[in-house]
């Protein structure tokens, strides 16, 4: 009889082990200025993920990475950002110091949600 127990407390043990909430990370789901896109002097980049966000472990970074008639550009950081996060927390923002000027540039940011993992990734686009 204990032996027929043991056998049917097996499923039930594993069924509960695989009820566990599912943990999502975040991922992006849009961006403006979108990946490879072209645009004009924007003042604003915005990052929109799947999960809200941890505002004070998620950021932004945009680095300069071409200027046109230069071939051997070194990569510059913009500086001067201002990071914030709207949207119910879903949406990563950095304002402008000044409308970015002609050139190539990469967007490189981290999020973390609430299952506290860092998620990276990059975005890079074009200015004319």
């Amino acid at each position: 009889m204990n032996h027929v127990r043991a056998l049917l407390a097996i499923p039930m043990i594993a069924g509960l082990a695989l009820a566990t909430p599912a943990v999502a990370h975040p991922r992006l789901v849009a961006s403006t200025p979108s990946a490879t896109s072209i645009v004009r002097a924007p003042t604003r980049i915005t990052l929109t993920f799947s999960e809200k966000l941890m505002a004070q472990l998620s950021g932004i970074d945009l680095t300069m990475t071409g200027m046109p008639g230069m071939a051997n550009h070194a990569p510059m950081k913009v500086t001067g950002l201002q990071i914030s996060v709207s949207n119910g927390g879903k949406t990563l923002m950095a304002a402008l110091p000044h409308p970015l000027s002609s050139g190539t540039y990469e967007v490189r940011w981290h999020a973390v949600s609430a299952d506290t993992h860092r998620i990276e990734g990059q975005v890079a686009f074009t200015v004319t």
